[in-house]
């Protein structure tokens, strides 16, 4: 008998290290959910998705501790993400599949018909859009004479502290879109919502603008990720 014509011996593979800890956390989710989970073995969870032979649960309590909770580390961008040693491009793919599914959920959870009626309703809404973009967007709401949303549109972006807006492109977009009135918005970055000299200037010759045209700037609102301000509050405009 030839040495290629004996029966291959199968070996049985090796699990890799935290595999039980593993089936375990994802057995805990299924019968419970998240109750009872902390930060990091949510974090935990959701490496594994990108993770497939690799302990997981000192990298997700780095990144909890870097971006102070579970919050900070699904907010997170993908550089960011990446100074945590044991983190890639490739298994981060949990923690990205969450963001993306969020905000997808979160703009179809929008309903069709947008009434900005209240702060609160406005400051929800921009905060969806822009609030979490790096770079500064300048937006307009063009609402009707009930405060219903017609159409929003953006005006420019810019670098991290600046934005470039001209009254002739606010008031195009809000001309062809028949608003009686608009509400004039754009983002920080930094986290700080106080508005610059520039923020005032350009407020004003809005407003101006907008007088002309008989179309009323309602507000100019000022978005961060988590907090902003609002002109007419302050008695800016």
């Amino acid at each position: 008998m030839k040495i290629k014509d004996l029966p291959k011996i199968e070996r049985p593979r090796e699990k890799h290290v935290g595999a039980g800890h593993r089936k375990r956390l994802r057995d805990r989710f299924l019968q419970s959910e998240l109750n009872g989970f902390l930060d990091y073995e949510i974090i935990e969870l959701l490496l594994t998705l990108g993770t497939p032979q690799r302990d997981c649960k000192s990298i997700a309590k780095d990144a909890v501790r870097k971006f102070g909770g579970l919050h900070g580390v699904l907010e997170a961008s993908p550089e960011e993400l990446q100074q945590i040693r044991g983190l890639g491009p490739h298994n981060i793919f949990g923690l990205k599949l969450f963001q993306a599914l969020s905000e997808r959920y979160a703009k179809e959870k929008l309903p069709r018909k947008v009434i900005l009626d209240s702060p609160k309703t406005v400051v929800s809404y921009l905060q969806e859009k822009i609030g979490k973009e790096k770079k500064e967007h300048f937006l307009i709401l063009a609402l009707d004479s009930r405060n219903n949303l017609i159409k929003d549109y953006e005006i420019s972006v810019g670098t991290l502290n600046a934005s470039i807006v001209h009254p002739r492109e606010v008031f195009k977009a809000a001309t062809q879109a028949l608003a009686a009135q608009v509400i004039i918005a754009h983002n920080h970055p930094s986290g700080d919502p106080e508005p610059s000299e520039g923020d005032l200037l350009t407020t004003k010759g809005l407003v101006e603008a907008g007088k002309i045209l008989e179309i009323k700037v309602v507000d100019h609102i000022i978005i961060t990720r988590d907090n902003f301000l609002s002109f007419k509050e302050r008695k800016l405009l």
